[in-house]
């Protein structure tokens, strides 16, 4: 199973204009995203991404993926050729420059970014920043508006084991607010309103 082109499909199915993901990383998902909603709307659409692009000792709690390319090649393509962290804010602008005029990258925390925010015309979120407790129910708190409005909010990383703190917020939530939860894929939390 290629869980990239199930992601793909899932959001496909709701067929989003303005799409935020909270935890950028490398820029790889809101590559494919933008590509799909290009297939979809041409020029008429809008993605939002948000990301600390800090990946350091003091943040490994909140970060998941190991930063450190098991493959060689690409640890050597980025230090020796491209001499970039792919990591970087600059790495990741330059990977979405096809789609420039659609794409707003947002250098933060998003705990203390989605307040300053205008959500109200967001109709998907990808939800795959901090994976603590605290930092994923603020995320979802935050991410109130756009379910009301009857969008859709797909959280990353459901059920890891060592991440506990994922599933639990996101199970509070669900439980607190009256939310339709569906989990796909073994691996994704789709939360909508009922």
């Amino acid at each position: 199973r290629d869980i990239g082109n199930l992601f793909l499909n899932e959001v496909l199915l709701s067929n989003p204009k303005k799409f935020l993901e909270i935890g950028v990383f490398q820029g790889v998902t809101a590559r494919n995203i933008c590509e799909l909603l290009y297939k979809i709307h041409k020029e008429d659409f809008k993605y939002v991404g948000i990301d600390i692009f800090e990946y350091d000792e003091k943040s490994k709690d909140e970060i998941i993926p190991n930063i450190n390319f098991k493959n060689p090649l690409k640890q050597f393509y980025y230090r020796y050729i491209k001499r970039e962290n792919p990591y970087s804010l600059k790495s990741v602008k330059k990977l979405l420059k096809k789609f420039e005029k659609n794409v707003e990258i947002i250098k933060g925390d998003s705990k203390k970014v989605l307040p300053t925010i205008d959500l109200t015309e967001v109709d998907y979120v990808f939800l795959d920043g901090g994976h603590s407790y605290e930092t994923v129910k603020t995320d979802l708190n935050n991410c109130k508006t756009i379910i009301e409005n009857k969008g859709i909010v797909l959280c990353d990383d459901y059920n890891l084991s060592y991440a506990p703190g994922v599933k639990k917020a996101i199970d509070e939530f669900t439980t607190a607010e009256h939310y339709d939860m569906e989990i796909l894929f073994e691996r994704f939390a789709k939360i909508k309103k009922k």
